[in-house]
């Protein structure tokens, strides 16, 4: 099953990068939960369920219209995958560049994403998953 989550996880990148909201829903969990980076850094409300991911995902290509994800990997936790991307893009009133190395948790259950959350650190994202680093490069 763990193997299913990368390509999963693949999937759903792809899926944001193509801008096809309804593939990117159907890899999510009727209830799943969003935390953006933004959110976590200004300590408000992760976006839930559908309707909460299709505010996200207008919200995040409004400010970025040109918004894209670079997969450098994703690596196999178990139920959890971590993907380490680059996020790029301009911003539409601006157009100042965006380019961030970030880390992209998701908790998998049944073939759909029940949690997915961006993180600044690698460590922060696996301590998040209750994981540390040995955990990580178990199976390397």
């Amino acid at each position: 099953m763990s193997q299913e989550n990368v390509e999963l996880h693949y999937r759903a990148l792809d899926a944001f990068n193509r801008r096809d909201l309804n593939a990117y829903l159907a890899l999510m969990d009727d209830d799943a939960e969003a935390v953006p980076r933004s959110s976590a850094l200004e300590g408000e409300n992760s976006y839930r369920g559908h309707d909460g991911i299709r505010q996200w995902w207008n919200n995040q290509l409004d400010v970025f219209p040109d918004f894209s994800v670079e997969v450098v990997e994703v690596r196999d936790l178990g139920d959890v995958t971590c993907a380490a991307i680059y996020l790029r893009g301009h911003g539409a009133g601006s157009a100042a560049p965006t380019n961030q190395a970030n880390w992209n948790m998701i908790r998998w259950r049944r073939g759909k994403c029940t949690w997915w959350r961006m993180f600044g650190a690698q460590a922060e994202a696996l301590e998040a998953a209750g994981l540390s680093e040995q955990d990580a490069h178990a199976d390397s």
